[in-house]
């Protein structure tokens, strides 16, 4: 009954972007002054776990189903397209703070999600 549960998968899975994403604003604000370096993005973790065909698609829920995993895919980092400063640098100390502090809510939502999934589990084993 509890062998694969599809909430943590999906927590699990956005803890991770959120992870990914942390990783490549901490590189671009550790870059703000280096020249001609481009400031990097990942793509919102909303638009990577909507499936292409809208919501009725089916989604795997265990190891042995075809189709592939429920993880967070394609989140390879992309150019962000900010205004350049004559040293050719794009970023913008500004926007990655926010970002960070929009990666830092994605994280702790993605925890909220999993202690709220493992109290209904005790609630409902009784414990």
């Amino acid at each position: 009954m509890f062998k694969s549960l599809e909430i943590f998968k999906v927590s699990h899975a956005m803890a991770s972007h959120a992870a990914s994403r942390q990783a490549v604003v901490a590189e671009n604000m550790a870059n703000a002054d280096t020249p001609n370096y481009r400031a990097r993005d990942i793509t919102p973790f909303k638009e990577i776990y909507r499936s292409e065909a809208g919501n009725t698609a089916m989604r795997v829920t265990r190891e042995g189903h075809l189709g592939g995993a429920l993880e967070a895919r394609d989140a390879s980092a992309f150019e962000s397209a900010y205004e350049v400063s004559p040293n050719g640098n794009s970023v913008t100390l500004e926007e990655e703070m926010l970002k960070s502090v929009e990666v830092k809510r994605q994280h702790d939502r993605a925890l909220a999600v999993y202690k709220h999934s493992l109290g209904v589990i005790r609630t409902s084993l009784g414990r």
